[in-house]
This record gives C-alpha cells, sequence and structure tokens, in this order.
C-alpha cells in the first residue's frame, strides 16, 4: 500500500514537472518571438513602432496599435509574417488617417518604401546573405540589388528573397561577387 502510493505520488510528481517545462519552453520561445517582432518592427525607419503593441501565444502574433496608413498596416504584417517560429499573424492594427487624405497621396512611392523595406529586412534576417553589404532600391515595383557578396550562392540567394517578396515585379541584379 506504502509503495503504490510512493509510486503515484512520485509520477504525480514527475508529470506535473513535464508539463510544468513545456510550459515554460513554450513560453520561453513566445517571449523571445515577441522580442524577434519587438526589434523588427523598431528597427523599421517606415513605421513608428511606439504605437504599435503585439502580442504573442503559441507563436501566433496579434498586433494592436494605430498606425498612419494601409501602407503600414501592411507592411508591419509583412515584416512579422516572414519571421522565424511565427505561426500567423492576427493584425488588427488601426489605420488613423482620412480616407480623403491618404487618397490625395501618391501611394507607388509608399508602395516601393514598403517593398524596399520588406526586401531589406528579410535580407537582414537570412543568415546565408551578408545583408548589410547590399543596398535596395525599388521603384514602381521593380526592385535593384547593389552591393559586393561572398559568392555565387549568396548571390542567388539574395536575388530568390527579392524575387519572393510581395509585390515585387521585377529584380535587377546587380551584385558583384567578391573576388
Amino acid at each position: 500500500m506504502k509503495r503504490t502510493t510512493l509510486t503515484m505520488m512520485m509520477a504525480l510528481a514527475l508529470t506535473t514537472t513535464a508539463v510544468t517545462a513545456n510550459d515554460w519552453k513554450d513560453g520561453a520561445k513566445d517571449a523571445w518571438i515577441d522580442g524577434k517582432v519587438e526589434t523588427t518592427l523598431l528597427l523599421n525607419g517606415n513605421l513608428n513602432s511606439f504605437d504599435i503593441n503585439t502580442d504573442v501565444k503559441n507563436g501566433a502574433v496579434t498586433l494592436t496599435g494605430k498606425v498612419e496608413s494601409d501602407v503600414d498596416k501592411a507592411l508591419a504584417e509583412e515584416l512579422v509574417e516572414n519571421l522565424d517560429g511565427v505561426t500567423g499573424v492576427d493584425n488588427q492594427l488601426t489605420v488613423m488617417a482620412s480616407d480623403s487624405k491618404a487618397a490625395g497621396k501618391d501611394n507607388s512611392g509608399l508602395k516601393d518604401a514598403k517593398i524596399a523595406t520588406v526586401v531589406k529586412t528579410r535580407l537582414l534576417f537570412e543568415s546565408e546573405v551578408s545583408g548589410t553589404a547590399i543596398d535596395v532600391d525599388a521603384k514602381n515595383g521593380v526592385v535593384t540589388l547593389q552591393g559586393e557578396v561572398e559568392s555565387d550562392a549568396e548571390k542567388d540567394l539574395a536575388v530568390a528573397i527579392a524575387k519572393n517578396t510581395t509585390d515585387v515585379s521585377r529584380v535587377i541584379d546587380k551584385l558583384e561577387v567578391a573576388q
């Protein structure tokens, strides 16, 4: 009887410890993802990240707060959804600009800025590409990559990242491989 009770208590203790360890692991992963999201938004010069709040649960990121335009809202979502570990994005950001004000703006410049920012961010987060050595420009959906890379493989990867970015119609490759 004592042995059975002791065995059951030991099994209960081990099970509780395992469940607690998994909760801590998941919580730590969510905190790590939240830190990456906050940093990405903060380092982006086109967004006022102080007006954007983030919450992460099981890898799903919820964005709340205020942005100035639909382009900013889409940019924030795209930056976040491309991060490692993010399983989904619930974009609840509120656009503060009035429709008449937004309609009067030339959105092509904003769209190109968004494209260039997303491509540059994706290059910076790719460990196989020296993103700091690559300049990214966008005009009318055409992305130009300039700079120096270490190998043909790095060059091909940088071009592929740019081509696979939303709203990019064409990529002009002016990258040079270091000798």
